[in-house]
């Protein structure tokens, strides 16, 4: 066998195998504590009164964590209420903040959660939102390109496995407010977001130009 011929089977076997997503198990604390409080979110924040906090996934929502590492941004999200720090958001619920995935500077997915259980990470959307957050931020540790190469691998794993809609970043969670989909009980309640901004998203999207970002 050619050399050559060689060389070409090994670089169509490492491009299929670049195309394959490895997801690290790597749960948070779900407890009863979490339950409760997912199951009160539901009905206080969105109406919806149901006996287990589950969802039906319709939109990804793509954020960063503004933690600069990945064991900071686990740590954030492990516990099941609220820090005292976050006093900007115990006013709406002692819910702790959370994604369904984290992905890490080096481009490793760690799944936190499952797919169909409520994660609060994104107002009047987290009965029908998958969350991925992405350590980093936009200043000192902006997202690697092994992250953005991860969200898409991810995120066209998931448009196959639900009927995914709309993929937006948490910057754009605002654009639905009035439509159907929006579901929060107070108006009042909305805060301001750049994560992960108009670049990261765009870049995104035009490899899934069949989802949309806004009603």
């Amino acid at each position: 066998m050619k050399k050559s011929f060689i060389v070409l089977l090994l670089l169509i076997a490492s491009q299929s195998f670049s195309q394959k997503l490895k997801i690290v198990e790597k749960p948070i604390l779900w407890d009863s504590t979490r339950i409760a409080l997912s199951v009160e979110y539901l009905k206080q924040r969105h109406g919806i009164e149901q006996t287990q906090p589950t969802i039906q996934p319709k939109m990804v929502v793509v954020h960063w964590t503004a933690i600069p590492t990945f064991e900071k941004s686990f740590f954030a999200f492990n516990s099941s209420t609220l820090p005292n720090a976050r006093k900007e958001l115990q006013n709406a619920s002692q819910l702790n903040v959370s994604a369904h995935y984290l992905i890490d500077r080096d481009g490793t997915v760690y799944h936190l959660m499952p797919d169909t259980l409520l994660a609060r990470h994104v107002i009047g959307l987290n009965y029908c939102a998958i969350g991925i957050e992405n350590v980093g931020d936009g200043g000192k540790n902006p997202l690697t390109e092994k992250q953005f190469r991860a969200n898409y691998l991810l995120i066209k794993q998931l448009h196959k496995k639900y009927k995914i809609k709309y993929l937006i970043g948490h910057h754009e969670y605002t654009k639905f407010k009035g439509s159907k989909i929006w579901k929060e009980t107070d108006p009042n309640y909305q805060t301001v977001k750049s994560d992960p901004g108009d670049e990261f998203m765009n870049k995104l999207r035009e490899k899934f130009k069949k989802l949309r970002k806004e009603i």
